[in-house]
């Protein structure tokens, strides 16, 4: 189960790029079919789906994001 966030995506997708350099909007990527997160703005409730993406070894070299309707 994805953990929800009711704060602002873009916000949020600000402060990522600040630790992970690489963040990608890639739609339809695998591993948005699990995000990590689902960030939700309390003022729209538009929802901004958000997954890390690592290695075999476990080490996260970037973060892709979608918007949801």
């Amino acid at each position: 189960m994805s953990t929800i966030l009711k704060r602002d995506p873009e916000k949020f997708l600000r402060e990522l790029r600040v630790h992970y350099g690489d963040v990608w909007r890639v739609p339809a990527s695998k591993y948005l079919l699990k995000p990590d997160f689902v960030v939700v703005d309390p003022k729209t409730g538009k929802k901004t789906k958000v997954s890390f993406v690592s290695l075999d070894d476990g080490e996260v070299v970037g973060v892709v994001y979608d918007t949801l309707g």
